[in-house]
């Protein structure tokens, strides 16, 4: 399935050597929130990980998959 988005934003907030506490207040979302994303326990809105990816500098990339009906 690939790595969950929680990985990528933990990972890219280490690179960035921003702490969990400053990722949530530049973001604008509690400290609970970031951790239960980063954890892969949340079910965060996509608002959320929006607000999160633009302070992180990541770009997110929404893809349908088709379905072979055939």
């Amino acid at each position: 399935m690939g790595i969950y988005i929680g990985t990528y934003i933990k990972n890219r907030r280490k690179v960035l050597k921003i702490t969990q506490p400053y990722l949530a207040e530049l973001a604008g979302v509690s400290i609970n929130t970031i951790y239960k994303i980063e954890r892969g326990e949340g079910n965060p809105t996509l608002e959320v990980i929006v607000k999160i990816a633009e302070v992180l500098g990541l770009e997110l990339k929404l893809e349908i998959k088709k379905i072979d009906n055939g």
